[in-house]
């Protein structure tokens, strides 16, 4: 069913309750929670007069603890879209006219908590645009107090859950049947064990998730298009004996995926790899992060020659073709859904950075310091890294050096360091003695999602 559809049907739940609540006697403040629940739900389901005397009725209470259920109205309502905006106005004090600026007022105003009848209104609109969608909204592990992440700032993607569907186990072709591929195509690689694989960004940006196991690691790649990061996670957690696999819900939070495992339904926030609703919320879960390396089809393919990647079939009818998935979101400067930006004197909102967090510190490098290859000693809370970088094929990898300084050399698959050239893997910098320099999981995101979405203080670097 359509979702305009979806949410006629929705509104007949509004006019009962419009019709079970009493109309307001004396003072607007006096409403009970009930004709507040009714008004509220009227504010996104109702027209004509039993919304204006809801809207008015809500205002004159004055209180904020509305304003939540207003701007889903702002969302959905329609033609009472510009009378939901005066209500809020009056309300909030905000100019927001529209759903995204209202939501970023929301964003702002965390000391702002929705009254008691917003979870019943919240769900009636999600359930109207996908039943699905309440398989995450289930028992005490979805209870306001129990979630990571405010409920009013989960929203619908456009698309139904599993609407993006991710490839689990998908099947892979050899090097030399990839006639399809270009060379500068971009490409996530990932080799653990030296099981090399590649998983080109033209397919992944349908899917945005693989469930895969990799030289014998269970792992997922949760790929958010809108904010630019690809993340590698091992989905298999002690003391669990059966490794999670993930899907795309359909909600997102601060126009970043909310992906969901497919043994509970917890939602997951796709950047930090933690539970944020559902049985696994309170369960502690970090998931650890795997190194991955964006670069061209053509550098990944010199590299591992021996490397496997994505086939076209993979059971879904999609336009495959170079730079036809997200071509307009990826061109332009705005996001495609509201989430505060912060300081962008240094980089732009949609800017890419290279990020690593460790327990104790995070930062952010700038793509850009990666024009033409460059390679950079820096020094991360008590770690030590060096990064090799290049930004024209957007690739980053980085590796403990313990107090070590290195240089790049006229071949990128060598450092000069210590003892002479160093070599650079997928697992480590090894030494001409033999010498490993492990690894350091980080990866690329646009610059808003990375200020934002941590929940930890991050350091920008900038160049001496």
């Amino acid at each position: 069913m359509p979702i305009d559809a979806c949410l006629r049907a929705a509104a007949l739940v509004a006019g009962l309750l419009l019709a079970a609540a009493a109309a307001p006697s004396g003072r607007a403040a006096d409403l009970t929670d009930d004709q507040i629940a009714a008004y509220s739900m009227a504010t996104v389901f109702a027209e004509g007069a039993a919304l204006e005397n809801s809207l008015a009725a809500l205002a004159a209470r004055g209180d904020p603890d509305i304003a939540a259920a207003l701007i889903l109205g702002l969302r959905y309502q329609g033609a009472g879209q510009a009378r939901v905006a005066e209500a809020f106005g009056a309300i909030t004090g905000s100019d927001a006219r529209d759903w995204f600026t209202a939501m970023l007022w929301q964003q702002a105003h965390p000391e702002v908590r929705p009254h008691a009848s917003y979870r019943r209104l919240k769900l009636a609109v999600l359930q109207a645009i996908d039943p699905a969608f309440m398989r995450f909204f289930q028992g005490t592990g979805a209870a306001p107090d129990r979630l990571r992440i405010r409920l009013e700032e989960i929203t619908w993607g456009g698309v139904r859950v599993d609407g993006i569907p991710s490839l689990d186990f998908p099947k892979r072709i050899p090097v030399r049947e990839a006639d399809y591929l270009r060379d500068d195509d971009l490409v996530f690689g990932v080799a653990i064990n030296s099981d090399a694989r590649a998983y080109p960004l033209r397919i992944m940006g349908w899917h945005e998730m693989f469930n895969e196991v990799i030289g014998g690691v269970p792992v997922a790649l949760a790929y958010c298009t809108l904010c630019g990061a690809g993340i590698l996670f091992e989905t298999l957690v002690e003391p669990r004996r059966e490794a999670f696999v993930f899907g795309s819900s359909g909600l997102l939070y601060r126009s970043n995926k909310l992906m969901f495992d497919r043994q509970t339904d917890s939602l997951w926030n796709q950047f930090t790899g933690q539970p944020v609703a559902g049985p696994l919320a309170d369960s502690g879960i970090v998931l650890k992060l795997r190194p991955v390396a964006i670069t061209s089809w053509a550098d990944w393919r010199a590299r591992h020659p021996d490397t496997s990647v994505l086939s076209l079939d993979t059971g879904h009818r999609r336009d495959y073709g170079s730079g036809v998935v997200y071509r307009d979101y990826f061109a332009s400067p705005a996001l495609m859904f509201p989430a505060l930006v912060g300081d962008e004197r240094a980089v732009r909102r949609k800017g890419f950075v290279f990020g690593i967090r460790t327990a104790g510190a995070a930062r952010a490098w700038p793509l850009s310091v990666f024009a033409g290859g460059r390679v950079i000693n820096d020094r991360l809370g008590g770690l030590d890294v060096v990064l090799v970088g290049r930004a024209e094929t957007r690739t980053v990898r980085a590796y403990r050096r313990d107090g070590r300084h290195f240089t790049a050399t006229e071949d990128p698959a060598r450092l000069a360091g210590p003892g002479g050239a160093w070599a650079v893997g997928e697992a480590a910098l090894t030494g001409p003695d033999g010498t490993r320099l492990p690894r350091v999981a980080g990866h690329i995101s646009y610059w808003f999602a990375w200020d934002g979405y941590l929940g930890v203080q991050s350091t920008l670097y900038a160049p001496p």
